[in-house]
Order: C-alpha cells, then structure tokens, then sequence
C-alpha cells in the first residue's frame, strides 16, 4: 500500500477505492479475529464446563462493552476527529485475544471478551465515517464495500476455528495477533489519508437537510431502531448458537457444524454487497422492506427443515437479511445531516447490544426450553419489518 502523502495526493476517484478497499480489508481482519470469540464457544464451554447463560453473558460482555461506548466515541469524534484512534482500537483487540487464549478461568475470559468489545467500539464509529468520506457521494455503495469485509471476516473466523483452534488448542489463538498488527499497519496509513484530508478540509459531504420536523425525525429513528431490534435478535439466534442447534438436532460434529455456520456467514457477507448499491439505486426504504419483512417465511419454516433445507434456508435468510444494515445506517446519517459519526456509533452500538442481550436471553431460555424452542420462537421477529410503512420518504431516497 503506498504512503498517506501518496494517497492524499491521488485523483479522488482513484484514492476513494483504494481507502474504501483499505478500510474494508481492516474491517475484515477485525471481525475475523472478533469472530473468533463466537466460533470457539464449543471449545471454551467444554474447557470450562460452562452453561448456555454463561455462554450468553461472556457475548453479553463482549457486546455491551462495544455498544455502550461506540456511540460516546462517535459522538466525541464528530466534534474532535481521531484518524490515529483506528490503531488504538485494533491494539485492544489483540491484546483481548492474547488473554482470551491465555485464560485461566471464566472471569478472565469475560475480561478478553470485554477488551475485544471496546476494540470494536473505537473502530467501527471511525472506520464508517472513512467510508462515507470516501464514497464520492455513493453512500450506500461506500458502506457495503466497507462492512462486506467485516461480514466476510465473520464468515470465515468460524472456518479458521475449525481448521486451527480445535485441533490446536485454545492457545493457537495467539497466532491471530499476527492479523491484529497487519490490521494496525493498513490502520496507520488509512489515517494518514484521513488526517491529510482533514487538514485539507475535505470533510465528508453533508447530506441534503431532510426537511422533517424534530418529531418525525425521532419518530423515523425510533422505527430505524426497533427495526436492527428486529434484524439482530435474529441474528444473535444463529451467529450463537446455530452451531449448538445443529449438534443437537442433527447430531452433527463440531467441525461440520463450523462449516454449516461458515456458509450461512457467507450468505450474510454477500447480502451486505447487494444492499448499498440496490438502495442508492431503487431507494433505501424499499432495500429495508424485503431484507426484514420479507424473509419472515424462511425463518418460519426453518425450525421444521431436515439438514438440506436447513443449510439451504439459512443461505437464503443471511443473504436478505444482511442487505438491511446498510440501507439502514445510511438512512439514519440522512436523517441526521453531519453527525455521522454518532449515528454510526449509535446503530454500530445499537447492533452490538441488542445483540448482546439477546444472546443473553436466549441462552437463558435454551437451558431452560431447549435449543430447538430458541428457534421456534425467533423465527417470528421479522415479522416487525411491518412497521418500515411509517419511515418517511427521504429526498435521496426513490420511491
């Protein structure tokens, strides 16, 4: 990758994909390693005999941590831009994943999940406002590139656990911090860009006002928010524990039902490049009807499939369902013209923590229920996408 001085010194189309590319490849070592976490639950769970609602608290940790502080983070950026804090972050990821596989017992786990969380809380509030600095007016476009990577790196950090950690043990995680500092080299120079840019004054384009009341706008928000409810209780139900349904349903092994969970992954990481470019095109609030409402009758059905049509409904219901976050998050930055920043945070966060809660939740009610009751019971929460009717018609938006 060439200097920050050669990248602030490109012609901007050129320099816009090369940073978005960047950011991307960052975003896709971060959330590989984060996802990590998630992909060795069956191995820490037997290493320290732990419970469904101790799995569920150790993500409740990870999760609350980073979605407390991503919107304060966002919030401070927005006033007083950090192009450097993007390292920071990516150094308390690796330090988590050091302890994490290192620890000795369940207290010190929660302490790595909680270090790997405020990881994600400094990077993702600034690597999304990289994004839309960089998009060139392309919002929608700039935010898929940019989490396509994360949703890649999620995908495959289950991959990496099945072919590295259970056959090497909990302490091969180390070897991941290899990533980490790849990730803090790429890191460093996307902040040269950034600062140069800020030095420049080439700040990200303001959105057009919206024209909508203070009231219509909360109003509007408050949908956006009910609606990532909807869209990661859902998800919180297979990122965490789709791997334990398949081992007691179907009486899969560890690494096959690793690589059942990487495809559905997969289908997650290529629903979030269709979803950016589809909004900026048809507009953002038809993206949110279909990705959330309309794959109520995959999850529905998914509690009654054989393993075929199991593996084959998961595809289908990570790929709609992970074109709403985009849609979503830009549709909040125009509500909120120049505060990217903290609507970046706020809805990062906001998908952090009901995350969080609802893997909580839902590894209380598997101990006490059964897994297959876990799903049963999701399987309706898409059914919320009803209330997008009520989002108004931003003037960026097609209708």
């Amino acid at each position: 990758m060439s200097s920050p001085a050669v990248l602030a010194q490109n012609p901007a189309s050129e320099t816009r994909f090369r940073v978005l590319g960047a950011i991307s490849f960052s975003h896709f070592l971060n959330d590989m390693m984060q996802s990590l976490i998630i992909a060795i639950y069956p191995l820490l769970k037997g290493n320290y005999h732990l419970s469904f609602a101790q799995i569920g608290l150790m993500t409740l940790v990870y999760q609350c941590t980073a979605s407390l502080l991503q919107p304060m983070v966002g919030f401070y950026t927005d006033r007083k831009p950090q192009p450097y804090s993007l390292v920071f972050g990516m150094g308390a990821t690796l330090m988590g994943l050091l302890l994490l596989s290192t620890a000795g017992n369940f207290e010190l786990l929660l302490i790595a999940a909680a270090m790997v969380g405020m990881g994600s809380s400094i990077f993702h509030p600034e690597s999304s406002r990289v994004a839309r600095m960089a998009s060139g007016g392309r919002h929608g476009l700039a935010q898929s590139i940019f989490q396509v990577g994360g949703n890649a790196g999620t995908a495959v950090g289950p991959l990496l656990a099945a072919l590295v950690v259970l056959p090497f043990g909990q302490r091969s995680l180390a070897w991941f911090s290899l990533a980490a500092l790849l990730a803090m080299t790429v890191l460093w120079k996307v902040g040269g860009w950034y600062r140069a840019q800020h030095r420049a004054g080439k700040r990200q384009q303001q959105a057009i006002p919206t024209g909508l009341s203070p009231t219509r706008t909360a109003w509007a928000l408050t949908i956006l928010i009910l609606l990532i409810f909807s869209k990661y209780i859902y998800l919180s139900s297979l990122t965490n524990y789709y791997i334990f349904y398949l081992m007691h349903h179907f009486g899969l092994g560890v690494q096959s039902a690793q690589y059942h969970l990487f495809i559905f992954l997969f289908a997650v990481a290529a629903g979030t490049v269709l979803g950016g470019p589809i909004g900026d095109a048809i507009g953002r609030k038809r993206v949110i009807w279909f990705s959330i409402l309309g794959v109520a009758p995959f999850t529905i059905a998914l509690p009654y499939a054989d393993l075929f049509w199991t593996t084959t409904l998961s595809f289908i219901i990570g790929l709609i369902l992970a074109s709403a976050f985009s849609a979503i998050l830009v549709f909040a930055q125009e509500l909120l013209p120049g505060k990217v920043g903290t609507i970046s945070g706020l809805f990062f966060g906001l998908a952090f923590g009901v995350a969080g809660v609802g893997a909580a939740i839902l590894g209380k009610v598997a101990d006490i229920y059964g897994i297959e009751y876990v799903y049963r019971l999701c399987a309706w929460m898409p059914l919320m996408g009803v209330i997008t009717v009520f989002l108004p018609n931003l003037h960026s938006n097609k209708r």
